[in-house]
């Protein structure tokens, strides 16, 4: 060591002594590269000077040289394939610059420490420009830290859960959670079947191209983060109009071979919530697993749950650069389903159910293989095989007239199977442009589905009987729907100077879809008896291929600030319920197309601020042959809807989101104190711009409120931690033609606007944690869906006034 020191001094000396001799007006720029880690000189080094003007190479003492550099501030950089770029100022005055550089080593993994220093300060972030495979450079990101929420965990209570997330809209199905139904921008919540819902990256709906519907919902008490990319994503993830919503499970304790995790929670109406998870290192393995199980009485009669959620995540590291891992997931509830109500129902009596015999039963099995490999520091690769067997069964009397007394008839019976497997891969690169490093995202999925759907003649007993009654007789809808589909996907990172970066895209598809089975009715005389059965033998196929493009631009001004904007084509395929279901309400055109459109987003952010957080942005989503609903009178004077293309609709607005810890600001120096205010306010604009159907064109695009404002408060003081959270909505249609009276059927007309306000708090000691809700705190009576079919048809009132208590335990 003291030979290579004695070198480097010999090196200095000369090098001045030559420059002094020379009589020339340039100076010598020069140095030695060192490795942080062990103080190695290293060879190899790209040495840029200047903006690039001049590079050269490190020598095999680590040494560089740039001669006859004029007087001025230049910017010198250094990249190495194993090490994180360097890069800084020099001001040449004359006299020769000897500068050492130290390099730190990309398996340091010291970014990782820094984020999660600063999502501790709101429990709300956004995703890095590479992360996790991915690029969301340039993009609109939000990811929620669910550990760092002081709101009820146990009912997966999503108002606020995604309560600093812009612009959703939330349906509320029950009181427990068992499925999330979001949607932003005008896009129907119904089963979150808008995005693309993803845990561990890979898909959990029943069918990612044909069926996009969530019936099963992560614990969020099992969630470490959640990943939101809006529409931007359909590059990398799916074409969907929404974007991509990934549920990133807890990974294992790193430092223990084994760490227990206890809940017990209970609440108003019967609800009980046991949640239990065990997490762990054993040399080469590492796990994390839980049970979860909870059931409840329901805000109304005939609305009792119970349900069953078990995962498993194990992990082998073979080396150092390579990982394999497996995820197994099983799902169960039963629902009994009170019914929907209309609007005279409501104003009665906002509690009643007149449907005794409803019910629903999910059944969710989904496994995931994923290898994980990292050929250097700049290359990496990542694979994943998912396959899913699943199924839901509902069961009820549901005629078009919600206030129909149950004449205990045969109820209607559908059931719904599902048997689909993928595989995706992955490759990200890392390369150098001139002094500036890129990044490459290339991928390939595959993706197989068969699923089958049945309809018909279920018994009229009043339990949860999901079998047919004669099916070779009184099944009425039997379809197979087999379809593949093919991707490929590519996405770059430019880096045109420090502040500046371009990120085009690219996405192939090949979508193929098949119907085939038959459809058929039962008539009946006046006094309820059968006269005749009619079938109907259809099969159909639609192959399709498509190009879809999209660009990022971010602009990095400042340190702690980025401008950001993209713009993306968007595509969404027809799904099997679009194609043919009997519903006594609806009536579906055959001559159903494809949506298609584009969304772009602008907007100004925080990167990594201590006091402030924020997130101002303006969109605009332009959907093409949108899929809707109208209302209309048929021959017999009964009021329908049809479902069918609409026309053209455009959704433009305003969302903004800004946190700010207050306390923290105030009194720097009190770090047991934290005080945090937050808002998150959507200001939406839409207009069906043109249409075929009469009466559409200039009215409001349905599930659009105009005002959407998530705001609250959140105070810590030590081990203690107390939120409010208030929520306005303001008025929404539900359907093309802005019907704003439900009728007997309650299915359309208006959601009147609602506010609803939620408090939660928590306190530590040691290994324990207790925690309170209150939700619906001022009791209002509101709700947030009108159902089309199950589980109502009809208006689902949402839960009244609710207290929680949860205790934890952590071993």
């Amino acid at each position: 060591m003291k030979l290579k020191v004695f070198n480097c001094f010999l090196f200095c000396l000369f090098s001045t002594c030559a420059l002094a001799q020379s009589g020339q007006t340039g100076v010598s720029v020069g140095g030695v590269v060192v490795s942080k880690k062990d103080s190695t000189l290293l060879s190899g080094c790209t040495v840029y000077l200047g903006n690039g003007q001049r590079s050269t190479t490190t020598a095999g003492e680590g040494r560089f040289r740039f001669a006859e550099v004029p007087p001025g501030t230049y910017d010198l950089q250094v990249v190495h394939p194993d090490f994180k770029a360097y890069k800084q100022t020099v001001k040449v005055q004359g006299q020769p610059l000897q500068l050492t550089i130290v390099l730190t080593t990309r398996d340091e993994n010291l970014n990782e420490v820094v984020v999660r220093e600063k999502q501790g300060d709101f429990g709300f972030t956004r995703m890095r420009s590479v992360e996790s495979m991915g690029i969301y450079e340039g993009k609109k990101t939000e990811v929620i830290l669910p550990e760092k929420l002081t709101a009820n965990l146990a009912t997966n209570n999503a108002r606020q859960v995604f309560a600093r997330v812009a612009g959703l809209n939330i349906w509320e199905n029950d009181g427990a959670g068992l499925q999330l139904s979001i949607g932003g921008r005008g896009l129907d919540p119904n089963r979150t079947s808008n995005f693309n819902v993803r845990q561990n990256g890979y898909d959990i709906s029943a069918d990612a191209l044909g069926y996009p519907e969530s019936y099963y919902t992560p614990p969020i008490e099992a969630v470490g983060r959640i990943q939101i990319v809006r529409g931007a994503a359909s590059l990398q993830y799916g074409t969907q109009f929404g974007g991509l919503l990934n549920f990133v499970m807890k990974k294992p304790v790193e430092d223990r071979k084994i760490e227990l995790v206890v809940r017990q929670t209970g609440g108003s109406f019967g609800f009980y919530n046991g949640f239990a998870s065990a997490s762990g290192t054993v040399g080469k393995v590492s796990y994390y697993t839980f049970a979860q199980y909870k059931r409840g009485d329901g805000w109304r009669p005939n609305s009792g749950f119970t349900n069953l959620t078990l995962f498993s995540d194990v992990d082998y590291k073979i080396s150092e650069k390579t990982t394999i891992g497996l995820d197994l997931t099983h799902m169960q509830y039963l629902a009994q389903q009170p019914g929907g109500l209309s609007d005279a129902m409501l104003r009665q009596d906002p509690r009643q159910s007149n449907r005794a015999r409803n019910w629903f039963q999910v059944d969710w099995n989904m496994m995931a293989l994923h290898f994980d490999h990292k050929f250097n520091a700049l290359n990496e690769f990542n694979l994943r095989f998912f396959g899913l067997s699943a199924h839901r069964y509902s069961l009820g009397f549901r005629p078009n007239r919600v206030a129909t007394v149950d004449d205990g008839s045969e109820r209607d019976l559908i059931k719904g199977e599902f048997t689909n497997w993928g595989v995706e891969s992955r490759y990200l690169k890392r390369y150098y442009l001139g002094p500036a490093q890129s990044v490459l995202l290339a991928g390939a999925r595959y993706y197989s589905g068969y699923n089958h759907s049945l309809q018909g003649l279920g018994s009229t007993g009043r339990d949860a009987d999901f079998n047919f009654v004669e099916p070779e007789r009184f099944i009425t809808y039997d379809y197979s729907f087999p379809n593949r589909n093919v991707a490929l996907f590519l996405e770059n990172i430019f880096y045109l100077n420090e502040k500046i970066s371009l990120t085009p895209g690219l996405r192939y598809e090949y979508i193929y879809t098949t119907a085939e089975g038959y459809y058929g009715s039962i008539s009946r005389d006046l006094a309820g008896n059968i006269i005749n059965i009619q079938r109907t033998e259809e099969s159909r196929t639609n192959g399709r291929q498509l190009v879809l493009g999209g660009l990022g631009v971010s602009y990095k001004p400042v340190q702690h600030l980025d401008i950001y904007a993209n713009a993306s084509q968007n595509y969404r395929s027809i799904t099997f319920s679009d194609m043919r279901i009997a519903n006594p309400s609806q009536v579906i055109d055959p001559d159903l197309k494809d949506e298609r459109g584009h969304s772009v987003d602008v907007g100004i952010r925080s990167h990594q601020t201590q006091y402030l957080n924020f997130d101002l942005s303006a969109f605009y989503l332009n959907y093409n042959n949108r899929i809707g609903e109208v209302q209309f009178y048929d021959e017999n004077n009964r009021v329908l809807r049809k479902r069918g293309n609409i026309g053209q609709a455009v959704i433009m607005g305003v969302e903004s989101y800004v946190e700010g810890d207050f306390l923290h600001y105030l009194l720097p120096q009190r770090t047991d104190l934290s005080g945090v205010l937050f808002s998150n306010l959507a200001l939406i604009r839409s207009e069906y711009r043109s249409s075929e159907l009469v009466g559409v064109r200039g009215n409001q695009v349905e599930f659009v409120p105009k005002f959407n404002l998530k705001t609250g408060l959140r105070l810590g003081y030590k081990n203690w931690k107390a939120s409010f959270q208030y929520t306005h909505l303001s008025d929404q249609f539900t359907e093309a033609t802005n019907a704003v009276d439900g009728g007997v059927a309650g299915v359309v007309g208006l959601i009147p606007a609602y506010t609803i306000m939620d408090a939660s708090a928590s306190w530590d000691y040691k290994r324990y944690r207790v925690e309170g809700s209150v939700n619906n705190l001022a009791n209002a009576l509101y709700f947030t869906r009108r159902a089309t079919g199950y589980p109502g048809p009809g208006i689902l009132p949402s839960d009244g006034r609710g207290f929680y208590l949860t205790l934890q335990v952590k071993l």
